[in-house]
């Protein structure tokens, strides 16, 4: 069980290692150009909507549930409860006993877990094919039969606060991240951690969970998404023999949430921390994530996390680590899986304990020569290539497959959304790139944040 959270995290350590992160957007998927069965999408009789995406290369299934349910749904004062309802999700159920779940995935071999995020609660199985139905028929009954009783939340709930203990409070780059997104968010829920302020989680309990249970966990809220050597006609009889069956729930409101204010300030965070031997950087703007973008905008904003520093052949990591030395790392990442507005993100750590500030500028500059200048036309390509074909690689991995599907249509995709991304990302001009750089990069309306050592071990 673990946290979803695109955060300041991965920037820092992707520039101690200086590795490059790849964007992979939320509607990211590949034509197979005929080479696979088409992928299948339905709605069961409950509501539950199904994809299954045949792949028969190897004899292994991906079965997803994905709730539309994540820390941002959560009720004021209540934050932690999604992360925390997770891991209720692994104990007993009315039909079968704490631990028997996951002796049942054990013992076909198989591989189980589950992640939340800001905008859904997702749980997973890698299996052999003939293992579906049962694990079909598991997560059934733990859709609507959990025994939820104050034996079995004050246990979990102290697992939980350590989980914060070790993660996050024992973790430099964990507590400048929360600070970054409570700075970068004025008002929505996205600034507030998925996995929950210690003070609000302390106080978590059964009333809580049940209420959260009975709300979220309904047949109608949720995607199941099947991956790998399947076909279609099995896994909707099998979908219908077990999710079916579970009564469909009220219908909820829309997912409309605070929206955020005119951001008018550059802002800065620091932390100053023993434990940190290498300074970094990283450089934040709110954007349009694929749901809220007007049409063209986020595969722009894709394309120009590409060119400015999505791999080795971006410019950053040319011109800063290549040709100039002065950055170990140096990239750019575009978060656009998101219900709501997201960010743009650039970062950066210098090569050796000095020139942070060097590195910074560089990179603003880089950005400043992208909303004056644009881009050339075989640098435009080149990145469309990259990007499209990195998705293409994604198609070897059942998992991966699932895991476009599912985060697409719980944040506001459809499957004809993401199977249209390569045509889109094609479409997209030079001018359309250089337009969202002057459009959302604007200096005075970002939020820097410094990962530093301190005096002490710098010396």
């Amino acid at each position: 069980m673990n946290l979803e959270a695109k955060t300041v995290r991965q920037f820092f350590r992707a520039a101690f290692l200086g590795l490059m992160i790849v964007s992979v957007p939320a509607a990211a998927f590949a034509d197979a150009k005929g080479k696979r069965e088409p992928v299948e999408n339905f709605l069961l009789d409950n509501g539950m909507e199904v994809v299954v995406i045949p792949d028969h290369r190897a004899p292994i299934v991906t079965h997803m549930v994905w709730y539309k349910v994540g820390s941002a749904d959560e009720p004021p004062g209540k934050s932690g409860i999604a992360h925390f309802f997770e891991h209720l999700m692994f104990k007993g159920t009315t039909n079968h006993k704490p631990g028997e779940f996951d002796a049942a995935v054990a013992a076909i071999g198989g591989s189980e877990n589950a992640f939340t995020s800001y905008d859904y609660t997702t749980y997973h199985e890698t299996i052999p094919p003939d293992a579906l139905g049962t694990m079909m028929a598991l997560e059934a009954d733990r859709m609507r039969n959990l025994i939820l009783t104050d034996a079995v939340i004050g246990p979990e709930r102290d697992v939980v606060l350590e989980e914060r203990r070790s993660r996050i409070e024992g973790d430099p780059e964990s507590l400048l991240s929360e600070e970054v997104q409570a700075t970068l968010y004025q008002n929505h829920p996205y600034r507030v951690p998925v996995i929950g302020w210690m003070h609000e989680m302390e106080k978590l309990n059964r009333d809580d969970a049940v209420a959260f249970y009975n709300q979220y966990y309904r047949p109608n809220n949720a995607v199941l998404v099947v991956a790998g050597d399947v076909e279609a006609d099995q896994v909707r009889k099998l979908a219908e023999e077990t999710y079916g069956k579970v009564a469909r729930g009220p219908d909820l409101p829309p997912r409309i949430r605070p929206t955020e204010p005119e951001q008018n300030t550059g802002r800065t965070v620091t932390m100053v921390d023993a434990r940190v031997t290498i300074p970094s950087f990283a450089k934040y703007w709110l954007a349009p994530s694929y749901r809220t973008a007007e049409p063209g905008e986020a595969e722009a904003l894709d394309l120009l996390s590409e060119i400015l520093g999505g791999g080795t052949r971006s410019r950053l990591y040319q011109q800063l680590v290549v040709k100039d030395g002065i950055a170990a790392g140096s990239g750019a990442y575009y978060d656009g899986t998101a219900l709501d507005e997201t960010s743009f993100t650039v970062y950066g750590s210098p090569r050796g304990s000095d020139g942070l500030q060097k590195l910074e500028n560089e990179v603003d500059a880089e950005i400043a020569r992208v909303q004056r200048d644009g881009i050339g036309a075989d640098e435009l390509e080149k990145a469309k290539n990259r990007l499209v074909r990195s998705m293409v690689f994604a198609q070897d991995s059942p998992s991966s497959l699932a895991n476009m599907y599912g985060s697409a249509l719980t944040t506001g995709s459809t499957v004809k959304d993401v199977q249209a991304w390569p045509d889109r990302i094609k479409s997209v001009t030079a001018d359309q790139v250089k337009a969202v750089a002057v459009k959302y990069l604007k200096p005075h309306q970002s939020v820097t944040a410094y990962l530093l050592p301190s005096q002490e071990t710098s010396n």
